[in-house]
């Protein structure tokens, strides 16, 4: 009977130890799960900046969205511009190196300023507007068709020679020149020319009356005193392709070798 006991007592001395370590591990994950409740406000700090950080992200897309979207119109505007680029050069490469201005009316004020200096002071001390004065009706500028760069390169290599742009186009500014000074001295009146001056007039009114030349502007082999337009080698070279490219017609006229312009 006494060992009965004793193993009673042993079995609920056991059961009464587990039900202590039982109720020891409830009350550890009881205060653990108690303590966890001061990390609330952290983890509600981090929830709102992970809102904040969404939000930023979602803006961020949108503007590369719409990037994306105007990328097609830049680059549109850019091949646009190149083309307006490229079409600038072309004009600026076959502009000539000086462009015709005025000067054809600035000749007569310079001649009435020195003619009648006391005119001039007065114009002087007293700025006045004039009106620029007006060509005569009939009486229009020679042409000055200028050569381009494509038409310089189509040229053979034997007849281009070592000309270039530049001379072939200030030979243009020196035609209308000559051209300019030709028409003027047809205009000229007649007490204001002396013996030899009235022979050339009366020269060039045959010419300027000639089937060919008639109702154009016109100048002479004789006339060919320019820095490029001469009676040597390069002269005569640019006179052949200018006629070759249809700026002017080679007419002879009695003992005259005569060149009218063409317009373009």
């Amino acid at each position: 009977m006494e060992m009965s006991a004793t193993g009673t007592a042993k079995v609920d001395l056991d059961a009464l130890m587990a039900s202590f370590n039982e109720r020891i591990n409830l009350l550890r994950n009881l205060t653990l799960v108690r303590s966890g409740g001061s990390h609330v406000g952290e983890l509600k700090s981090l929830d709102t900046a992970l809102s904040t950080a969404e939000h930023h992200l979602r803006v961020i897309k949108a503007f590369m969205k719409r990037e994306a979207e105007s990328l097609a119109k830049v680059q549109v505007l850019v091949e646009l511009s190149s083309q307006q680029t490229a079409k600038l050069q072309q004009i600026c490469s076959n502009l000539p190196a000086r462009l015709p201005g005025n000067e054809m009316h600035v000749e007569p004020a310079v001649a009435s300023s020195t003619s009648n200096p006391q005119k001039a002071n007065n114009s002087t001390a007293v700025p006045a507007k004039t009106a620029p004065p007006k060509e005569k009706r009939g009486k229009e500028p020679p042409p000055r068709w200028y050569v381009s760069v494509d038409e310089l390169s189509s040229l053979s290599s034997y007849m281009r020679g070592r000309l270039t742009l530049e001379k072939l186009n200030t030979a243009i500014d020196e035609m209308a020149t000559f051209a300019t000074g030709n028409a003027k001295l047809l205009t000229a009146p007649r007490q204001k020319l002396g013996e030899e001056g009235w022979n050339r007039v009366l020269e060039l009114r045959d010419i300027a009356i000639a089937e060919n030349v008639k109702g154009k502007h016109f100048f002479l082999e004789s006339d060919l005193k320019g820095e490029v337009l001469k009676l040597d080698h390069t002269g005569k070279a640019v006179l052949t392709v200018l006629r070759h490219l249809g700026r002017i017609n080679e007419i002879r006229c009695g003992r005259n070798r005569v060149f009218s312009i063409n317009r373009n």
